[in-house]
């Protein structure tokens, strides 16, 4: 399963979906967290986790290159037993290398140590502080959403990702035209909708090292873009978003 889904900006209930799987016999749950770690508060341990898969590009602020898995005891002893020949998915050669504080192949040794910096910086924060921090932009970015009179793809609050918000353009107007123009007038990249979605919806972003007045400006860009691109939508939506900081209005976004 997903714990955050990149695409839609839905946030899965991992916790509630491991207490249904963790008792059946000889399950082994494994979660993408991909755009959760480091965003969203996800303890592998705690919710009898299996398998969790991040990588350095999302929450922990890095380029794409490194994976990062907390695996557990059980997961180990299933590969252990697998008879599926295969060889990038077997975990032997690296946990041996780990032993001896190795690697069995050439590492990413800068992302390495760009890694021990962001772990810092997140130890700096203090995870309490980051899980928050995502969860405001999150409700700044709503608010900022439903005041422009557009919907926020994913409906309900308790479904709605802390790393990315992906917003639904009116019937009859195409997100990637809102997308370019948002490109070429103000250097700002959005996401595109995947698959079905392409044409239906935008990705805006807001995890990892962003602060308030970043996503601000990332939320006038939009709002600016909307209206370059004809896309019909009430103005004040940067206002909704300060809102969330300056009344403390972010529990209704």
């Amino acid at each position: 399963m997903q714990a955050s889904e990149t695409s839609t900006g839905v946030a899965h209930p991992v916790k509630a979906l491991a207490d249904i799987v963790r008792p059946l016999p000889g399950t082994i749950l494994i979660v993408d967290a991909i755009t959760a770690v480091g965003v969203m508060n996800i303890p592998t341990d705690e919710w009898g986790l299996d398998v969790t898969v991040s990588g350095s590009q999302k929450g922990m602020m890095l380029p794409p290159g490194l994976a990062v898995l907390a695996v557990s005891e059980r997961a180990l002893e299933a590969n252990a037993r697998a008879a599926l020949p295969r060889s990038y998915w077997d975990w032997s050669d690296q946990i041996d290398a780990n032993a001896r504080g190795f690697f069995p192949y050439t590492p990413a040794t800068n992302l390495l140590f760009g890694l021990e910096e962001a772990l810092a910086m997140l130890g700096e924060e203090g995870l309490d502080q980051v899980f928050a921090r995502h969860a405001a932009f999150a409700r700044a970015t709503r608010a900022a959403v439903r005041a422009w009179g557009l919907e926020p793809f994913a409906v309900e609050r308790a479904e709605a990702s802390g790393a990315l918000t992906s917003v639904l353009v009116p019937e009859g107007h195409d997100a990637d035209v809102v997308r370019a123009h948002i490109l070429e007038r103000f250097d700002m990249s959005l996401g595109t909708g995947l698959g079905d979605l392409k044409g239906k919806l935008f990705r805006i972003g807001h995890l990892g090292d962003l602060s308030v007045l970043t996503l601000m400006g990332t939320l006038a860009g939009v709002e600016m873009g909307l209206a370059a691109a004809g896309v019909p939508h009430r103005k004040g939506g940067v206002a909704a978003a300060m809102d969330v900081y300056t009344n403390d209005s972010g529990g209704n976004a």
